[in-house]
């Protein structure tokens, strides 16, 4: 079976789920057996160790693949080979402009080897509820802050540092829950007592620090880009409950009213199963799960220093000073 990608839209939503999903990627996890987990000294799963969660799993299963939620090992191949091609931060084709904006070649991104397996079987994507393997569609008023976020971006796309992403400025990227991967970086470190959960997350060298003694959320008025996380052990899973997100650190369009719900569950010793469920009513029409295993690697847990010897930022406006200059000019000529 040969599988062919379609062009990404020209939606803001389509082309994020795209680059963010079809770029991480990274070791293909064993089947989600084999030996017994081991414990902690308070009797809960060890979740402790450094982790990756980075897959070919496309966020969204690829409308070409239908109903189908499984590939064999022979279409996996092909897919893999299919989505490489499509990513390539190496070519030399379009216009010269398209060129600079892949000014990252691939020695940059971790590619990984292939999709993700569960339980020995190649998933199609990462969302698994809806069951056809896509996000639910918006609320109308989620289309509409979109829509007005869209407009305000093309008319004022570096006025100031503020009107650059959260990830060009440094501040936060791939560590709000859920988790999901990135192009690089996508290395976590757990460690757990009985009265905390940490994450350590490579990418912007970012923090999670989850208590598990059953205080409540903080108040409504509390807003945090990460949420704030609480978990409580579920037999061997640990789930954790997060809330109080500001509408800045947004994921494909949700917004202040994120309620974020995850399950973490040690497999065997080299996989953590991970599953999280997105409900945002004010987003989304219906709630949405993913599911994708978090794999065991080597580490270390590298210092992602962001801006040391960065200029990008300063260049953007910069940049941008300069266009304005130039469109003055013509207006004055007119």
């Amino acid at each position: 079976m040969h599988f062919k990608l379609a062009k990404p839209s020209v939606s803001k939503r389509s082309l994020l789920l795209f680059v963010f999903a079809t770029t991480a990627l990274a070791q293909t996890p064993p089947a989600l057996s084999g030996r017994t987990p081991t414990r902690t000294a308070d009797g809960h799963s060890d979740l402790q160790g450094i982790w990756t969660n980075s897959t070919m799993t496309l966020l969204e299963r690829p409308i070409g693949l239908g109903k189908s939620t499984t590939l064999t090992e022979e279409e996996a191949t092909k897919f893999e080979q299919d989505i490489r091609k499509a990513v390539s931060s190496d070519r030399r084709d379009g216009l010269p402009e398209a060129d600079v904006g892949r000014g990252y070649n691939e020695l940059f991104f971790d590619r990984g080897a292939g999709l993700a397996r569960i339980d020995g079987v190649v998933r199609t994507s990462i969302v698994v509820d809806p069951p056809g393997g896509r996000l639910p569609p918006y609320t109308v008023e989620a289309w509409r802050r979109l829509a007005e976020a869209n407009d305000y971006a093309r008319k004022h796309p570096a006025d100031s540092a503020q009107d650059r992403s959260l990830a060009e400025r440094c501040l936060l990227w791939a560590a709000e829950p859920p988790m999901l991967p990135a192009p690089y970086n996508s290395t976590y470190q757990i460690v757990q007592t009985p009265a905390y959960v940490m994450i350590l997350i490579e990418m912007m060298h970012d923090v999670r620090i989850i208590p598990l003694d059953g205080r409540p959320h903080m108040p409504s008025t509390v807003r945090q880009w990460m949420g704030d996380s609480r978990g409580h052990w579920e037999g061997a899973t640990l789930v954790v409950d997060t809330t109080n997100f500001t509408n800045k650190a947004s994921l494909f369009g949700s917004d202040q009213d994120l309620h974020v719900t995850e399950r973490f569950t040690r497999v065997d010793a080299s996989t953590i199963l991970y599953n999280f469920t997105i409900d945002d009513p004010t987003a989304f029409l219906t709630p949405w799960t993913g599911e994708l295993p978090f794999v065991a690697t080597p580490g270390p847990v590298y210092e992602y220093s962001c801006h040391e010897g960065n200029r990008a930022l300063v260049d953007i406006l910069r940049g941008a000073r300069a266009e304005d200059q130039h469109e003055d000019k013509l207006k004055s000529k007119r």
